[in-house]
């Protein structure tokens, strides 16, 4: 396997001269290996968009590269590159049947019929559109026409497929059985692909890696489950999920635990974070599924004690906010409510955190995503 089939190297976009300049994206440097799903994902105008466009040659570096299988794009046109965008409009030929919009490209490159028949049946059985051949886009449902833009962009046997938003213009239920018949068809092809969202559920659901992108810089590149458990700052950490911050001091560094002190308590963390020292100030990042909340135990001084402020129920989980003695809130999920004491607003309670589950990062004052 490639591991670098898809590389960005110091890629760089500026827009506009002098006094009005941009930097849209600033020097990322990114691997892709070959049938990997990768998904850029951040908050917009953190420069994902414009870094798809770079692959595809829409937009023109203002320095470095994008090599795909070893060869260098820099003088290939978008239409001559080895790629195909899944576009988030479909962009699909209304006056087309099905069959007609799949097989355009094939068309445009001189097949034979036989063999452009043979393709498009082909792709309409993997992809699941065997029976509309002969539907006009309008007779189709928003998650049949995305189908459709997917089986024309990857009949054409691109070596990476590029994905631009594709589900925005879905609802939310649609958006995710689409997402997931995505993911599978990108993996039974075992197509070099990268996704563009906003949607960090989305995100987590398709990707065999997330980039975190902020201001044109990559943040942090991993799985989804060392995204959502050991962010690598505060702004990954607040982007990816909820999540509530504690500062404390490192008191001592055990084998393999953090002991810090916060709100008067000792607290114990995973050791994860080996650049942390003792006696620095540092943030804990708490998932609020992470919080055990219970009856107060005025004893227990690894808990800490907060005022129920908001209890909301939802069926399969309660949220709650409750107010720490200093005025902080922490967001709390509570699974399988029948199973566990329900506090009303106003209740008393003890505050404890599921010891593994905690993350230790240098301390970082406040980012613009929280």
């Amino acid at each position: 396997m490639n591991e670098q089939f898809l590389k960005l190297s110091d890629l760089t976009k500026v827009f506009g001269k002098q006094t009005n300049k941009f930097t849209a994206v600033d020097h990322i440097n990114l691997d892709v290996k070959e049938g990997e799903l990768v998904t850029l994902l951040g908050p917009s105008g953190c420069g994902k968009t414009t870094t798809l466009r770079m692959i595809a040659g829409f937009h023109t570096p203002s320095s470095g590269h994008v090599y795909i299988d070893n060869v260098e794009m820099e003088t290939i046109p978008p239409n001559k590159r080895p790629t195909s965008m899944v576009f988030q409009n479909y962009a699909l030929f209304p006056h087309m049947s099905v069959k007609q919009n799949i097989s355009y490209g094939l068309e445009l490159r001189k097949l034979t019929r036989n063999e452009i028949d043979e393709k498009v049946k082909i792709m309409m059985d993997t992809i699941g559109l065997s029976g509309l051949e002969n539907r006009q886009p309008r007779e189709l449902s928003g998650g049949q026409q995305q189908r459709v833009s997917l089986a024309r962009a990857m009949i054409l046997e691109p070596k990476v497929l590029l994905f631009d938003e594709p589900l925005s213009n879905l609802d939310a239920k649609l958006r995710v059985s689409t997402r997931l018949e995505i993911r599978r068809i990108q993996q039974k092809v075992g197509i070099t692909s990268v996704y563009v969202t906003h949607d960090q559920e989305e995100a987590m659901t398709i990707s065999d890696r997330i980039v975190i992108m902020n201001n044109g810089l990559i943040q942090q590149v991993d799985s989804p489950s060392e995204i959502y458990s050991h962010p690598i700052n505060r702004f990954v950490a607040g982007f990816i999920g909820k999540v509530n911050f504690l500062e404390g001091t490192v008191e001592d560094i055990e084998e393999d635990k953090f002991v810090i002190s916060t709100h008067n308590r000792i607290i114990k963390a995973p050791y994860w974070n080996k650049k942390i020292r003792k006696g620095e100030k540092v943030l804990f990042v708490i998932r609020p599924e992470s919080i055990i909340v219970k009856d107060v135990e005025k004893d227990n001084k690894n808990m800490l004690e907060a005022t129920v402020i908001n209890a909301v129920y939802f069926g399969s989980q309660i949220v709650y906010e409750i107010k720490l003695d200093d005025n902080q809130i922490l967001n709390v999920e509570v699974a399988d409510p029948q199973d566990n004491v329900r506090y009303k607003n106003g209740s008393r309670v003890s505050v404890a955190f599921k010891q593994n589950s905690l993350h230790v990062l240098p301390f970082e004052e406040r980012v613009e995503n929280e």
